[in-house]
């Protein structure tokens, strides 16, 4: 028998789901994924506002940025962030 993807889940479960996988079409599992990224992108947006609260929409936009792009390409795209966040 093959190795679980996760040691927490029953093997039978873990087939069905991967069996309900394999039956999705490629329109529904980018749905799926699209929905967790907004999920994520909403969850680090409220951390931002947990450690900013006083941050306007832009500056938390920039933060974001920040968090997905990484410090150097977010400074280079938007060099404000320099104003918010000086090094």
């Amino acid at each position: 028998m093959k190795r679980p993807l996760a040691s927490d889940t029953d093997p039978e479960i873990e087939a069905r789901q991967i069996d309900a996988w394999r039956r999705m079409t490629p329109e529904e599992k980018w749905h799926i994924v699209e929905a967790m990224n907004q999920t994520v992108r909403e969850l680090a947006l409220a951390g931002i506002r947990d450690r900013f609260p006083n941050a306007s929409p832009r500056e938390q936009f920039l933060r974001l940025a920040q968090l997905r792009l990484g410090d150097d390409l977010a400074r280079e795209v938007y060099p404000e962030l320099d104003e918010i966040d000086p090094r």
